[in-house]
């Protein structure tokens, strides 16, 4: 299928009858759709941080663009985190609020392609920027608001090519971070059913922290417990082979396919 008839047909829950506005549509039958640069980026987030700005991301129209300085406000209350991450009210309430007080300090970070110089490729440049511009909690009433940092709404609205899209519902059941950012990488390229990422982007995209020297270790504190989650969690079957360069791990390819009815149950 050529990519460009791939990237329509991925828009189709945005096309026919979708409205990103509806508020009365279950917060799990949204969908997040992002630029594949934001895809990629590492976005440096707890598990409650990423629940929050998926579900306000959800609530974003991909395919509207939006005016220079159209800078929108999404809120999110405890009763819809709760419904759409299968948590009780409490848990809700305190991790919107927990989240409130450290999310406008997280940042993105992005590697974008620089020009040349005198002829000779320069490294890539490190972009970094904030998810919001500022963040509102209203105590006793459970909500949360992000105002979204402008220079981020291109990644978000205006999407007509080169982005991933999957249900906020996929990621309901999901306990790790980790989980989610594979999940991420791989709906990137859903439309050929494998991916292909160097061990440096791989662990960039993951946030894997410094501590993670070897790859050993990342394979036992990200790869395998994210693979067995979706697996577990998302009706995911996941195969992946590290591509060595002598004994040293150089890329990761994993090869996937995802059950279209949601989860499977691997124990009946």
């Amino acid at each position: 299928m050529p990519k460009n008839t791939r990237e329509k047909a991925a828009l189709t829950h945005k096309v026919t009858g979708y409205d990103a506005t509806d508020l009365e549509r279950p917060s799990g039958d949204r969908w997040v759709t992002m630029s594949n640069a934001l895809t990629r980026a590492g976005h440096g987030l707890t598990l409650a941080e990423k629940r929050i700005v998926a579900s306000a991301v959800s609530k974003l129209d991909s395919r509207r663009a939006l005016k220079t300085g159209d800078v929108p406000r999404t809120k999110i209350t405890a009763a819809e985190y709760a419904e759409t991450f299968e948590v009780n009210m409490d848990t809700a309430y305190d991790q919107l609020q927990a989240a409130a007080k450290t999310l406008y300090n997280r940042s993105i970070t992005f590697y974008e392609a620089a020009h040349c110089r005198k002829g000779k490729p320069l490294p890539p440049t490190k972009v970094q920027m904030r998810w919001v511009g500022s963040v509102k909690y209203q105590d006793g009433e459970g909500w949360v608001e992000l105002a979204w940092w402008p220079d981020l709404m291109r990644h978000l609205t205006g999407l007509k090519r080169q982005f991933t899209t999957y249900q906020l519902q996929q990621t309901s059941a999901l306990r790790s971070a980790y989980s989610w950012k594979l999940l991420e990488l791989l709906m990137r390229f859903e439309s050929t059913g494998w991916a292909e990422y160097t061990i440096e982007d791989f662990c960039a995209s993951m946030d894997a922290p410094p501590s993670l020297s070897d790859f050993g270790q990342v394979k036992r504190r990200i790869i395998d417990p994210a693979v067995k989650e979706l697996t577990a969690k998302d009706g995911w079957l996941i195969q992946w082979t590290p591509i060595k360069a002598g004994r040293k791990v150089k890329a990761l390819r994993f090869t996937f396919i995802r059950d279209k009815q949601g989860r499977l149950d691997l124990n009946g």
